[in-house]
């Protein structure tokens, strides 16, 4: 276990897989690691604390209140950090701007922090009702309000099935516009509770979570994001750097683990092809033949690791 883990989980925030990250990553002094979703900053602290005395982490949030408290959680650290408020969209053009190029390590842990969660506020949870925003920068771009108060039935239940699976989407999209307007996600929850299940919830699972899922994935245009990045954090890698991702739904884990084993080939022609016409170059060696999941430990210990999936790749040294 890396030192100083039990310092991440004071303030309320458990990083997923802490320990398995840090052993991908393969780290030592002086290194330089990017973390695309800063978030709590428990995976930054084990960054840090793997390659003092001197490696630096160039660290990258959307949500300024992330940001804010990461700021005061790495302060010890001094110079080796810096902070941007940004998507990881932009990663390339941000490493950079701050001439941190190449680097050992990127990670992207995709998964919502606690602290949004808790936020009613920020409506990303039904748990507690809050004004139905859900961006992870609040201050840009269409809230799920704006969503759900303005598209269409058939445009909502798109969103619901392609981001969230959701087989009632049809149903639950004609519920919410039945509803308009609905400003809060207790009255969204409602909602969609009454159309799937009459109001009654059945299982562990709340019938309203595929949905909220799917508008969050909407809003902030995560899979768009997450297919922009994954070339850019090979592109910045050094040979034998290390990328590292973690999911918590299979749309994002399906498409790390097809970009992965496509820059894994040697030849990316269809089958049909006789012979190779791409000139094709693999980039990457991937080192989970499976994704790796938390044990049953830390899933005992943080019910919301459950789903979480990391997949890791390792940087080729490039063709002469």
């Amino acid at each position: 276990m890396a030192p100083g883990l039990n310092a991440t989980h004071s303030v309320g925030h458990e990083p997923v897989l802490y320990d398995e990250v840090l052993d991908f990553l393969a780290l030592g002094p002086g290194a330089r690691v990017i973390d695309g979703t800063l978030g709590g900053a428990g995976h930054a602290m084990g960054i840090l604390q793997s390659t003092a005395p001197d490696g630096r982490l160039l660290g990258l949030d959307l949500d300024p209140a992330a940001l804010d408290r990461a700021r005061e959680r790495l302060a010890p650290f001094g110079q080796r950090v810096i902070l941007v408020q940004s998507s990881f969209r932009d990663l390339e053009a941000v490493a950079h701007l701050h001439h941190f190029t190449p680097v050992d390590g990127v990670l992207l842990d995709l998964g919502l922090s606690s602290y949004q969660l808790a936020a009613p506020q920020r409506g990303f949870s039904f748990m507690r009702d809050g004004p139905l925003d859900m961006r992870f920068d609040p201050t840009q771009g269409p809230t799920a309000a704006d969503l759900v108060n303005t598209l269409t039935s058939e445009e909502l239940a798109e969103i619901l099935y392609r981001y969230g699976e959701e087989r009632q989407s049809r149903r639950i999209a004609r519920a919410i516009v039945q509803a308009r307007p609905l400003q809060t996600t207790g009255a969204l929850a409602d909602v969609i509770a009454q159309a799937v299940s009459g109001g009654r919830r059945r299982g562990r699972i709340h019938p309203a979570t595929q949905s909220f899922q799917a508008l969050r994935i909407a809003v902030n245009d995560e899979l768009g994001a997450l297919e922009a990045v994954l070339p850019q954090a090979v592109e910045i890698l050094r040979p034998g750097g290390r990328l590292v991702v973690i999911s918590f739904h299979s749309l994002e884990d399906r498409r790390v683990k097809r970009y992965l084993r496509r820059e894994a080939k040697a030849c990316i022609c269809p089958s049909e092809l006789p012979v190779c016409v791409c000139q094709h170059q693999p980039a990457v060696r991937v080192i989970t033949r499976r994704p790796v999941q938390p044990g049953e430990a830390e899933v005992a210990r943080n019910p919301r690791a459950r789903s979480a999936r990391l997949r890791a790749a390792e940087k080729l040294q490039e063709a002469n």
